[in-house]
This record gives structure tokens, sequence and C-alpha cells, in this order.
């Protein structure tokens, strides 16, 4: 059977960075015959998580026609305030001396609860005060980045619990505990976007927030939700990488806000808002994890994977317009 120009074009237009992610991995399996091991999926895996699960979050923020720059910031903040609550009794340089160590549900707590403030924060600024996302995030990245070398005088957070450390581990000693909360979290993102009135209210905002007025949407309410659910994630990401790293410092996961924004983009997210999926955002996040491991694998200067990465966000951003410009 025939298959004509028009048809192959609609489905690379549809399915295209999917088939990027499936020869990019033809290729490596190639390359790099350890690539398909049980060992480095899961490696592959489990570098996707900490920015994955944040480009979850961005999904939301994108498609309401928004961006989040703060949450590697607020990543930081998060992870070392939450990191003093979940130091072992005996921990060098312990943030409160004498204190017990804590069930972990409460480092797990100060992390989502800090992360939902600072999005919080973001999503009201942006909505009663009319100013850009881009500026009320960017001052949200400075402040909560200062927070954090206030809080810590610039030192590392370490010493934690075995409960927060186990987060980053293997259940059974096989599946990586990271992996888990990023699936949850993908299935959790997925029904919030398709299956509830905060999604429909999300591509409504992005599709035209005036229509979006007109038709009785709280468009107020809904970004500050937006903007919060966001920041929540950033605080999940935040505990996920004490829990990996064994450690917070003041200065981590600086640049990953790019990287969730790049996960996303390359996923199809629309920056003209009104479009996008969780799945697509999975996707991107895998394409980026699978690039910096084959290039691991490889021996590539790992220079070069910046480059890469920058030539396939522009690409993508590329298609995203060309796509947008047919439509109207």
């Amino acid at each position: 059977m025939a298959f004509s120009s028009a048809g192959v074009k609609n489905v690379f237009q549809k399915y295209g960075i999917v088939i990027v992610l499936i020869l990019m991995i033809i290729v490596l399996s190639i390359r790099a015959p350890g690539f398909l091991s049980t060992t480095n999926i899961f490696n592959v895996l489990t570098q996707s998580c900490i920015f994955g699960i944040m480009a979850l979050g961005m999904t939301f923020v994108i498609i309401s026609k928004g961006i989040d720059l703060s949450v590697g910031s607020v990543l930081a903040f998060a992870g070392v305030v939450a990191a003093s609550f979940g130091q072992v009794p005996g921990a060098t340089e312990k943030y409160f001396p004498g204190m017990p160590a804590l069930p972990v549900i409460v480092p797990i707590v100060v992390a989502l609860g800090i992360g939902a403030a600072c999005g919080f924060v973001n999503g009201w600024l942006i909505a009663k005060t009319k100013i850009p996302a881009f500026i009320a995030t960017l001052g949200m990245l400075t402040v909560a980045r200062g927070f954090a070398l206030i809080y810590t005088s610039g030192r590392p957070v370490s010493n934690l619990i075995p409960g927060v450390t186990a987060l980053g581990g293997r259940l059974f000693n096989v599946i990586p505990v990271p992996v888990i909360i990023f699936f949850v979290m993908i299935v959790i993102s997925h029904i919030l976007l398709n299956k509830t009135r905060f999604g429909k209210n999300t591509y409504a905002i992005g599709g035209n927030i005036t229509a979006a007025e007109v038709s009785g949407v709280n468009v107020s309410k809904y970004l500050i939700l937006i903007y919060t659910f966001c920041g929540l994630l950033a605080g999940l990401a935040a505990i996920v990488f004490a829990g990996r790293v064994g450690s917070v410092h003041p200065g981590a996961a600086d640049g990953y806000e790019l990287t969730a924004i790049a996960s996303t983009t390359i996923g199809g997210t629309s920056h003209s808002g009104g479009i996008g999926t969780i799945i697509g955002a999975f996707v991107g996040a895998m394409v980026l994890a699978v690039l910096r491991n084959g290039f691991t694998l490889l021996g590539v200067n790992a220079y070069w994977q910046k480059v890469a990465e920058g030539v396939i966000i522009v690409v993508a951003v590329i298609i995203d317009m060309r796509k947008n410009a047919k439509r109207d």
C-alpha cells in the first residue's frame, strides 16, 4: 500500500518526536551495545526523573501560555529546608541541634509546602498584578535561590535519615524509587489535565484567555492553581533529589528550569498556548535523558551535549510555529 506524501507528513507532525526517540534508541543500541541493558535503561529513567517531574508541572504552565523560570531555585530552597528537617540526630552541622529523627513524612511535607507556596506567589503575582509570567518567575528564581543561600549560609545539608535516602534508592533492590514516583506523577498529571475541570480550564486559558473569561472561567483562580501545582512538583522533585544525592546544596538544580522547559517544548507543548500533553512532556524528557546517556556511552565531549540540546529545542519550536501558522 502506497502512502501519500501528505499522509506521511501528517504522521510525522503528530508523532515526530516519538519517531526521533525510537531512532535514537536504535542507533545507540547499535553503536553502544550496553545501551539496552536493564541497568542502563533504569539509569536513563532515573536521570530523567528530577527534571521530568518538573516538566509535568511546566506543561500545565506553558499550556496556559505562561512560563516558570523559578522551578530550579524553588527545588534548591525547598530541598535545603526539607533536608534540615530530615537529618540524623548525630549529624555534623545539624540545623536543629537536639531535635530527634523525625518521620520521613515531615521533610516531604516541608518540601511540598515550600514548593507550593512559591508557586502560589508566582500565580498570585501573575493573576492579580498582571505582570508577565517571565518577570514574576524570574524574580522568584532570584528570591528562592537567595533564601536557600541565606538559610544554609552557602553550605550543603547532609547526613539525612534513611527514610529520605530511601526515596532515592531501589524497591526490592531492583526498581529505582524515583522512577516509580515519576510514573505515578505522570498518571496523576495526565488525569488532571484530561479528566478534570482544572485541566480543561488550563487549555481554555491558554487557547484564548478572553473567551475563557467570557465563558465563566475564573482565570485568576486557575492561574494561581496552575503555578501552585508547578511549584508543588518542584517541591516533590526536591525531596527526590535529596534522596538520590543524600544531601542538598543551596546551589543545586541550577539550570534545571531550562531542562524542564526544554522537555516540555520538545514534547510538543506549544508556547502559543492551548496545546500540549503529559505524554509529550515525558517523551521530551526521555529524548534529553537518552541523548545525555548516549553521549556518555559513546565518549562524546559533554560540551557537544549542550549544542545538541539547543539544536533540538530550536527545531522543536520551529516545527511548532509552522504547525500553528497552518492552523491559523
